[in-house]
């Protein structure tokens, strides 16, 4: 959640660092700061609440100075966000400073041993600790050995970046749980929670696991253990572009991640389908296990979440298997009844969301093999399952996402196909005809962004207080993932529900400022979904419907209609969700809120 960035080497450290924070924005964040040991060696420090333009304005009339420091995005998990609770964190002598991305679970118990022993602490944190312990060993020991006595005290999960005057060439980091990178240079070496950050220096990466220190100086990187042996570590480039990390002519990451759909639909196909038949080498598994499996449990959080909902639908009709899908942060806590036949799909854009991570911990002490769903194929979810299925979206820097969701989509729909032809369940002509049809999906799409209406009917709905979604079927899981979107970027309370629930409750919300977006395509529910509009529309509710173009019904019935291209009903939920997450972004831009940088939300939440 939080960003950390780290720089030694020649360069003024003020600018490298800033640079590094603006690109890890997308993140989420509520305060800033940064660390500096200047050529005189003493350990400067600027902390400031709010955007991070507050602290640059800052640094720019004082700047720190130095070519040696550490800086941090903070999502307030432990304190309020103000400046005190804002990172970096210093000891009692102002020579150590501490950046820390997790959660340091035993934190009280410590802080009260160190109280005692006469350590003043001025933060609500948990990271404040960090600092006085080492503070605590480093008269006695090197910076090294006090840094490694410290973490293995600590119990959570953390990624910790330090810098002490006592050893001011140097940057020492440690890894537990969070993901944390190195970036290699000429003369100079960067730290990273995640690769926006460095891209534009290096593409030259280190990917530190749990349990390892990084000891870094600028021309110099040596890994250990907590034990302090020596890790041989292999130096990775990173074939990424900048400016997939650059807005490009668009006004918002999201609008450029919400159009580079149709092209993110065409890689998958393109890597998937090879002479008419599907692959999947990265799965790691035998063919002979996953043509007997018999129950898969699907475990993701928010949206991935509602892409497990549909990947249901796909597996239990293409391979006839018994699904089960569970929100990542509930599954861990019950004790679900699995056998050896028992599979596993875990799904994360960011590949480091800790509820998934636990679940899939949880699968593993029950034997259970693992796939996951992954966009980061070194990330720390991808490592410890057993195969995973990239959905080569590339990255995406809106905190509400959107390319990843259809990828998602689409990568599951092949992989229910490909198990349903491994065991028989989908014969290979139908699998050919579906692969076919998924092939035109991508000029589909590019028609869908096309939609101008979904702009003016923004303009009559945004200043609405509430809203409501419907759907039915395998477009269910649109109507919460449209309420989500909805609610993530434009703080309007919107609620999703399956349609027929409607009478069960929601109905009696109804009212004639009511907006109800209603999915209704072709399909074997069509007029039961349009006898639910029928119902909104009796209570002078106003429907917004998403339909099939040359639907004559439904213009009868509802003022406002988004049309999407007519295709197979198995699709229709990657063309359905275009128009909610068009009409989400294009109310969030009318009230003025930051689209890729909504208020309280991260990115990827890497604490529970």
């Amino acid at each position: 959640m939080c960003g950390i960035v780290g720089y030694i080497g020649d360069k003024f450290v003020d600018s490298v660092l800033m640079v590094g924070l603006t690109r890890l924005e997308y993140r989420g964040y509520d305060s800033s700061g940064i660390a500096t040991i200047s050529e005189d060696n003493e350990l400067n420090i600027c902390k400031k609440k709010g955007k991070l333009k507050i602290l640059d304005t800052y640094l720019k009339q004082l700047p720190l100075g130095g070519n040696i420091g550490i800086g941090h995005t903070r999502w307030a998990t432990h304190g309020e966000p103000n400046e005190i609770n804002a990172h970096p964190h210093i000891d009692c002598q102002k020579e150590i400073a501490v950046v820390h991305n997790g959660i340091i679970e035993n934190y009280l118990e410590l802080k009260e041993k160190l109280i005692k022993e006469g350590h003043i602490f001025i933060s609500e944190t948990d990271t404040e600790i960090i600092p006085h312990l080492i503070e605590k060993y480093i008269s006695e020991l090197s910076f090294e050995e006090a840094v490694r006595k410290t973490v293995l005290q600590l119990k959570g999960s953390y990624a910790i970046c330090v810098i002490s005057t006592k050893e001011p060439d140097k940057i020492i980091v440690v890894r537990n749980g969070n993901p944390l990178i190195i970036g290699i240079g000429k003369n100079e070496n960067f730290i990273a929670s995640d690769i926006p950050a460095i891209i534009q220096n290096t593409k030259n990466i280190i990917y530190l696991n749990d349990n390892e220190i990084g000891i870094i100086t600028k021309d110099k990187v040596r890994i250990t253990d907590f034990k302090g042996n020596t890790v041989v570590k292999n130096i990775e480039y990173i074939d990424t572009e900048i400016s997939h990390f650059d807005k490009g002519k668009y006004k918002f990451f999201m609008l450029k991640e919400i159009n580079e759909q149709p092209d993110v639909i065409e890689r998958i196909i393109s890597e998937r389908i090879k002479d008419t038949k599907l692959v999947f080498n990265e799965l790691n598994l035998e063919k002979k296990y996953l043509s007997r499996v018999k129950k898969i449990i699907i475990q993701a959080c928010g949206t991935s979440w509602h892409a497990g909902l549909v990947a249901k639908f796909y597996l239990e009709k293409f391979a006839h298997i018994n699904t089960e899908v569970d929100v990542s942060s509930e599954f861990r806590y019950r004790n679900p009844i699995v056998e050896g036949d028992t599979l596993m799909l875990a799904i994360s854009q960011s590949g480091e969301t800790a509820d998934t991570i636990a679940g899939i911990r949880e699968a593993k002490s029950k034997f259970i093999k693992v796939i996951s769903i992954v966009n980061v194929e070194k990330s720390t979810i991808a490592k410890e399952s057993d195969g995973i299925i990239p959905i080569f979206a590339g990255p995406e820097i809106g905190v509400a996402s959107t390319k990843a969701y259809t990828a998602e989509l689409v990568s599951l729909f092949l992989f229910s196909l490909y198990l349903g032809i491994l065991n028989y369940s989908t014969d290979e002509k139908e699998g050919k005809k579906l692969i076919d049809e998924i092939k035109k999906i991508p000029a589909l799409l590019y028609n869908t962004l096309t939609n101008n209406k979904i702009s003016e009917i923004a303009d009559l709905y945004y200043k609405s207080k509430d809203f409501i979604f419907l759907g039915r079927g395998i477009n269910y899981p649109n109507a919460l993932e449209g309420a989500l979107k909805l609610k993530e970027i434009s703080y309007i309370h919107a609620t999703g529900y399956p349609a027929g629930e409607f009478k069960h409750g929601p109905i009696a919300l109804i009212h004639s400022e009511m907006p109800v977006v209603c999915i209704i395509p072709k399909s074997e529910l069509y007029l039961k979904m349009l006898n639910n509009i029928e119902e909104v529309v009796a209570r002078k509710g106003r429907v917004i419907a998403i339909a099939t173009e040359n639907d004559k019904n439904i213009s009868k019935i509802s003022a406002n209609v988004i049309y999407i291209p007519e295709c197979n009903e198995i699709f229709s939920p990657i063309l359905s969700v275009i128009p909610l997450q068009l009409l989400a972004y294009y109310i969030a831009v009318k009230l003025g809120c930051d689209v890729d940088k909504p208020r309280n939300l991260a990115k990827s939440v890497t604490v529970e």
